[in-house]
């Protein structure tokens, strides 16, 4: 990683030569520029950065103690290692598991030393993604990190204890970042319209551009501050004052609506095939099917839109339907055709006379929307897995209740992240098999939400 990037420094040549580190630091992405400078300009993360925390005197110079920094993209990890480099008196590497191996770590254990004995001058060692790190590359650290010729700051997305070896685990202190709440958010993305290092107050940001922009985060500092940056691009282009919903929403969703496929005659008898299904006329379903037979079409892609189609439209309203369709599919691989029509006859004529239901797509498409809106929130710490050591010195599976010691089965607890509780995602009909459910999944919300 070049040290270069994390020079936030305003540039004092108001005409920086266009190869200078001044005008590479203009030119480089918002999330850059817009990094920290100082503990204060810290956006969350305040359970970690309270008065004499060892992060706080970390970063203060104080406390001289390797960390690993453990928490999901976009919450500070590499600010925070940014921030101990500027501590007083140590020089920083930064090294890249992607890219280092083991020499690259010896090289620069072997130049702290030197620099320790003769000038005393300690070194700092940032390794981002330190779980792609072998055992091997690891444990080249131990000595180092025990001797303190290196103090280490490694950052991973992945839990700790799964990925880094026991001995490096136990020379460090494991700090867990948190996803940034909405208000951390909101704090960030104000700042940086109007900060000279960020947008300079030149474009303002409509209200509900920035709350889309809070919810498209998802606690994510980067993504946030990506995504202002295509919008404020995209206004400033066409000449707009201020970033409207509108040109968040068109620059975000730009990659996702790219792909169209065109409505050839392939096409057209697919969408038919599945409507047909769908609006349970069997005769013109078994008619479209004989169509995609008679093309020859694969009969392996006509089984494949059948599996599909069991769960989007059938659903529970007949679990069977996946069963005869998974089945016909292993039937056309197994006996091929023209045989495999039968089977592919079969499934055709189950899926089109079934009660019909889509409470399964309308869920799960349901329950995606809020994930990808930002509503995935951090899990319940009695719900996270406490079966490895170290789980309870982070917190996990305490108070977790076990629904089986209890008559029924069912008890009241918290399942969904805080910002999600009471959401109701499955709705079933009273189609089919499926009116059991729609009687059963009130009173199962009722009992676990203790109403």
């Amino acid at each position: 990683m070049d040290e270069g990037l994390f020079d936030m420094s305003e540039p004092t040549n108001p005409q920086p030569h266009p190869g200078s580190a001044a005008n590479v630091a203009a030119k480089a992405p918002l999330a850059v520029r817009m990094r920290p400078r100082s503990l204060d300009e810290v956006v969350g993360q305040d359970h970690l950065l309270g008065a004499g925390s060892p992060l706080r005197r970390l970063v203060e110079g104080a406390a001289p103690a390797s960390v690993l920094l453990y928490g999901p993209p976009g919450t500070g990890k590499t600010t925070l290692a940014t921030l101990v480099s500027q501590s007083i008196g140590r020089r920083f590497v930064a090294l890249s598991a992607l890219t280092a191996g083991v020499k690259e770590v010896r090289a620069v254990i072997d130049e702290a030393k030197r620099r320790l004995t003769r000038s005393g001058e300690s070194t700092v060692l940032f390794i981002d993604e330190v779980h792609r790190f072998s055992r091997t590359q690891q444990d080249a650290l131990l000595g180092a990190v025990e001797d303190r010729i290196v103090l280490l700051v490694a950052a991973t997305t992945e839990n700790p204890f799964f990925s880094i070896v026991s001995p490096l685990l136990s020379r460090s202190l494991v700090l867990q970042l948190h996803p940034l709440t909405d208000e951390d958010v909101r704090v960030l993305i104000r700042r940086t319209v109007a900060d000279p290092r960020g947008l300079n107050g030149q474009l303002g940001l409509a209200k509900d551009a920035e709350d889309h922009l809070v919810r498209l985060a998802g606690g994510d500092a980067r993504r946030a501050l990506t995504a202002l940056e295509a919008a404020a691009d995209s206004a400033a282009a066409t000449g707009l004052a201020e970033i409207d919903l509108a040109t968040v929403e068109a620059t975000v969703d730009k990659a996702a609506v790219r792909y169209d496929r065109q409505g050839d005659q392939h096409y057209d008898v697919t969408s038919a095939f599945i409507k047909s299904i769908r609006g349970s006329d069997v005769d013109a379903a078994l008619h479209y099917l004989a169509r995609m037979i008679e093309a020859g079409e694969d009969p392996r892609f006509i089984a494949r839109r059948l599996v599909v189609h069991a769960s989007e439209d059938i659903g529970m309203a007949d679990p069977t339907a996946l069963q005869v369709c998974v089945a016909a599919h292993q039937a056309v691989q197994f006996i091929g055709m023209p045989e495999g029509r039968l089977a592919l006859a079969q499934a055709t004529i189950h899926l089109a006379t079934a009660p019909k239901s889509n409470a399964v797509i309308m869920a799960v498409d349901s329950a995606l929307a809020d994930v990808r809106a930002g509503g995935a929130g951090t899990v319940p710490p009695h719900l996270r897995d406490g079966h490895y050591a170290g789980a309870a010195r982070l917190g996990n599976a305490q108070g977790y209740r076990y629904p089986h010691n209890v008559p029924e089965g069912v008890l009241a607890q918290q399942y969904p992240p805080d910002d999600l509780v009471g959401r109701d995602y499955y709705e079933p009909t009273t189609r089919g098999a499926e009116r059991a459910l729609a009687d059963r999944v009130p009173k199962l919300r009722k009992a676990i939400r203790g109403e």
